[in-house]
């Protein structure tokens, strides 16, 4: 495993970490994105698909479990499993094929289904600054398989994010 921690002082540094990631994912990867409430998951995730190339609105699947994006024949599937009570209710809804493709899975909250979630590529680990201000972030990246490497390589390489 490698990890990196970035500095995210506002929301535009969330959305160009989204956008750095965008040209690196590779299809079939699984990313965990984790962090309180506000932590700016769903953020990182519109500028994600903002720089994939969609234009159509980017929201929190709280209610929803799923929301499909298809970009380019590319499909990124935006889980967000915040408001499961218990594991089991990943596997009543009957979601597992959608880890199975070449589709790349964004996970909020994949600790509410972690025994049977695939494992991830990577996890973004997102935390509010004690001491911020206003929209003060820090982002831990851990590339956990060799497709994470090579992402996480790419958006360290390519982009103007800061190191904590």
């Amino acid at each position: 495993m490698h990890a990196e921690h970035l500095t995210l002082p506002g929301e535009a540094d969330t959305l160009a970490l989204g956008s750095a990631m965008a040209a690196h994912l590779k299809p079939g990867m699984v990313i965990w994105l984790e962090g309180d409430l506000g932590a700016g998951k769903t953020t990182l995730v519109r500028g994600l698909l903002r720089a994939a190339g969609d234009s159509g609105p980017v929201k929190s699947p709280t209610y929803t479990l799923l929301e499909v994006h298809v970009v380019s024949g590319l499909h990124f599937y935006h889980f967000d499993f915040y408001r499961f009570n218990q594991a089991e209710e990943y596997l009543d809804a009957g979601l597992d094929e959608y880890f199975s493709g070449s589709g790349i899975c964004l996970v909020e909250w994949p600790d509410k289904a972690a025994p049977y979630l695939p494992a991830a590529d990577m996890r973004i680990e997102l935390r509010v600054e004690q001491n911020a201000t206003d929209e003060g972030r820090t982002a831990r990246i851990t590339a956990v398989s060799d497709k994470g490497r090579t992402c996480l390589a790419g958006v360290m390489s390519s982009s103007s994010l800061r190191p904590v």
